[in-house]
């Protein structure tokens, strides 16, 4: 079936708060040098500067779950929109150091938050054909927001702006953040929450706006899917039959950043910097990784229900493999250091068609309907948790070697090839009521 424009505009919303997300992933990577010198910052103090934001992910995805389940995924969403706005002001207009890094924490938490619902509500509202893309819209969308961070941070440092360079870098989010709020007002209801708040009603219209051809079938087969979430307390999340939908949600997410890839991205211009590249051309560059991150995301996207899941982790990670210890091999050997840039576009390629493209869709259709909200908490929790661990630390580990973290990676990444390999599910192409039975799941 074809999707429709209630369906594209819901997805479109939905996925804003990727754009937000991913911007605010990549915007510290232009300010890095700047706030090393305004605070006087060490290689250890930076990593709380930049984790700190991490922190407040952690506890929004783990959060996000509760009011998600409670409010719904829809209003829950306008509150992480609320969160990104507050900490883009209080970003540019901090006073001082542990201001910075309060109000990096706020917006943290719209993104920990953002990461669980946006994925949810776009695999509640998506056709089964169609909802590998369009939840991965929601990846699509981190990695643009990406790319617009570098490539706003390239434009504001062309403006010579002195001391309010990095204070106009951290608060230009504040316009997409309210844009994301206002759109909020504009989409429907989950049908599977309003389905567990016994608002039948409203769900099946729903259901109608989204153009399936048998809305009343899908309202019948989800009312059969959540009908035990009156004695949910019952049937706690952490049960032996959930095992393998755990196991998957917490190493799909722990993985995707034992790749690398956000302390890559934190701290792009520096990696550059260790290469000999100025502050200019390091911008330029870092826009030329973001522009290849989008193309390959896009391929990816085009190919993910059709291709699945775990072909597309297990070719990615591969890849990954080989591009860090090529990445490595540079740091190590002081040679062909003009390499660096066209590796870290391949690195990025082949993270964007795998972990990129998938671990948001795999966190979001795994569990089934009645503890969904919380398997996602779970997942996004790890991917956060390690975020915030690795970015803390690299630093601190770059400063030894520039090699050293990229031979971490790399073995990371051997491993995740076999874990995927030899315990992952297939995904593609099944409804999300039909995936719990083939999964064993009663």
């Amino acid at each position: 079936m074809t999707i429709n424009s209630h369906v594209i505009k819901s997805t479109i919303v939905g996925a804003l708060g990727g754009l937000l997300f991913g911007f605010d992933t990549a915007v510290i990577s232009g300010t890095t040098h700047a706030l090393t010198q305004v605070y006087h910052l060490t290689p250890f103090t930076l990593g709380v500067t930049v984790s700190s934001a991490l922190v407040g992910t952690v506890i929004g995805a783990m959060g996000a779950g509760i009011p998600g389940q409670r409010y719904g995924r829809r209003d829950s969403l306008r509150a992480m929109a609320v969160c990104y706005i507050i900490s883009a002001l209080g970003c540019a207009f901090a006073w001082s150091w542990p201001a910075l890094i309060f109000f990096r924490f706020i917006g943290g938490v719209g993104i920990g938050g953002s990461s669980v619902l946006g994925p949810m509500y776009i695999a509640e509202i998506a056709p089964t054909e169609w909802r590998g893309r369009l939840v991965g819209f929601f990846q699509v969308n981190i990695v643009v927001g990406i790319l617009l961070a570098y490539v706003s941070n390239f434009l504001i440092g062309m403006m010579h702006l002195g001391p309010l360079e990095w204070r106009s870098q951290l608060g230009i989010s504040g316009l997409p953040a309210i844009l994301f709020l206002g759109a909020l007002f504009t989409i429907p209801r989950s049908p599977r929450w309003l389905t567990m708040k016994h608002k039948l009603e409203e769900a099946l219209e729903v259901l109608r706006l989204t153009g399936i051809p048998n809305p009343q079938e899908d309202l019948d087969e989800i009312v059969a899917s959540v009908h035990f979430e009156r004695s949910a307390s019952a049937d706690p999340v952490f049960s032996r039959k959930y095992g393998l939908p755990i196991f998957v949600a917490i190493t799909v997410g722990m993985f995707c950043q034992l790749s690398g890839i956000n302390a890559i991205l934190y701290y792009l211009n520096d990696i550059f910097a260790l290469a000999g590249a100025s502050k200019v051309s390091g911008d330029i560059q870092a826009v030329a990784v973001g522009a290849a991150n989008l193309v390959a995301t896009l391929l990816a996207m085009s190919v993910i229900d059709k291709i699945g899941r775990k072909k597309l982790l297990l070719f990615g990670t591969g890849g990954l493999a080989f591009c860090l210890s090529a990445i490595s091999y540079v740091f190590l050997t002081h040679k062909h250091l003009n390499w660096l840039v066209w590796l870290l576009m391949v690195y990025i390629a082949f993270f964007a068609v795998s972990q990129g493209a998938v671990v948001w869709v795999y966190i979001s259709e795994i569990f089934p309907t009645r503890v969904r909200s919380k398997g996602q908490s779970i997942g996004s929790s790890s991917h956060w948790i390690t975020n915030a661990a690795i970015s803390l630390i690299f630093p601190l580990m770059a400063v030894s070697s520039g090699a050293y973290p990229f031979i971490f990676f790399a073995a990371m990444m051997v491993l995740d090839f076999f874990l995927v390999l030899l315990y992952y599910p297939e995904t593609s192409n099944v409804s999300l009521e039909h995936l719990q039975t083939s999964l064993g799941i009663d």
